[in-house]
């Protein structure tokens, strides 16, 4: 059974939905990465914050307010036609919800920490239920009113892309009819924290695939997917999946589990390497990530594919980054959105690692090739090997 994506919600430092993102991602805008004070004792970093501050929740929601889940909500509202629709065509019982995320509401759970540690107390108002990794999924069901199966899944970096893979398994074997997949993160200090312990924080934006990378910039974000079997413009075609376990933090650096995750979208959608048009990297810039992906790609690839890693625009939104990147593969694959096909650029600086594959890295203004049929690959690879690849192609409306 081949799934379709209506509906596409996405907001990240270069905008809060399709309208504001399309522009600043096509041109290839850094303009939302921007060094911020607070996040670390003494030391400002670049950091990509949400173009726009999610609207307060509903006052009846209010025992799961919480950044992360403002967020949810406002990306819920960008396709609340939609969803609507689909919950009549189907029913309350049948629309599941699967959200993908890392820091959940820890941002509210420091604050409340921290008034703790101040006063004695924990602040009026705040419940546990604000930082739980689970929240999202469940605050959203009630937001909506659905009674569909509804959870979170949290595997670091691949959370929201394998979201949409359980939304998928849901409905393929009868659980659900339609669902809401998707992901969200946002800023907190933790997260800040703790890759700065790892060393793992670039000193200024992040240059994927450069000889001179340094590591990650850390944003926030999220993307929303209404995943149903009416055809749409946008198909979800194909999936890959695996779990290498090389090591807790590091990739395999000889790329095994990245190539078999591709490889396996690839084989799920019935397509060649060469019928891809645009490949979203996850390029985080860390020197072992950028080296293992760059083989992997230029293995599976004979012919290079064109490619770019938006995380050089948004910073690595962490456990929405999959949602995050398969939204911009959806407005890339858009004629309604994207008429001309343009691809998201791959922004650094130019300077080639002799040391990693070649890759064919987008420049600004580069298109998708002529074609009845367009399709692009997204990557996601996590902590512990929890990899997850999807393929997104044009549909049948």
């Amino acid at each position: 059974m081949t799934l379709y994506l209506p509906a596409m919600a996405v907001a990240t430092c270069l905008g809060s939905g399709k309208a504001a993102t399309l522009a600043p991602l096509f041109a290839g805008s850094r303009a939302g990465l921007r060094r911020r004070d607070g996040f670390l004792p003494g030391r400002a970093v670049p950091l990509g914050g949400l173009a726009a501050e999610p609207p307060p929740l509903p006052a009846a929601l209010m025992g799961w307010d919480s950044r992360n889940n403002r967020l949810l909500a406002a990306l819920a509202a960008e396709i609340g036609d939609e969803i609507a629709a689909a919950i009549r065509r189907f029913g309350r019982h049948r629309v599941a919800v699967v959200i993908g995320t890392s820091t959940s509401g820890v941002t509210e759970g420091e604050a409340a920490i921290a008034h703790r540690r101040a006063d004695g107390d924990w602040p009026a108002g705040f419940h546990y239920r604000q930082q739980e990794a689970g929240s999202g999924a469940t605050f959203l069901a009630e937001l909506l009113g659905l009674s569909g199966p509804a959870y979170v899944v949290a595997t670091a970096c691949s959370s929201s892309v394998k979201a949409l893979a359980s939304a998928r398994r849901l409905i393929r074997a009868g659980l659900a009819d339609a669902a809401i997949a998707g992901g969200a993160d946002t800023l907190c200090r933790m997260t800040v924290a703790g890759f700065a312990s790892l060393e793992a924080l670039a000193p200024e934006p992040c240059n994927p695939f450069s000889a001179n990378r340094a590591g990650i910039t850390i944003g926030e974000g999220g993307g929303l997917f209404l995943v149903t079997p009416d055809p749409a413009e946008v198909a979800l075609a194909g999936l890959g999946e695996t779990s290498d376990a090389h090591h807790v933090s590091a990739p395999d650096p000889d790329g095994r589990g990245a190539l078999a995750a591709m490889a396996a979208a690839l084989a799920d959608a019935g397509l060649s390497p060469g019928e891809i048009g645009y490949l979203n990297l996850h390029g985080t810039a860390t020197p072992l990530n950028d080296a293992m992906e760059s083989k992997a790609v230029a293995a599976l690839f004979e012919t290079p594919v064109a490619c770019s890693s938006t995380k050089a625009m948004t910073g690595h939104t962490l456990g929405a980054a999959g949602a995050v990147e398969a939204a911009f593969l959806w407005l890339t694959l858009s004629r309604r959105w994207n008429p001309d096909g343009v691809l998201p650029p791959h922004l650094w600086d130019g300077i080639a690692d002799p040391a990693l594959p070649p890759l064919a890295l987008a420049a600004v203004g580069a298109r998708l090739p002529e074609g009845a049929r367009a399709a692009g690959l997204s990557n996601s690879f996590a902590f512990g090997g929890s990899n997850c690849c999807v393929v997104l192609s044009r549909g049948g409306s």
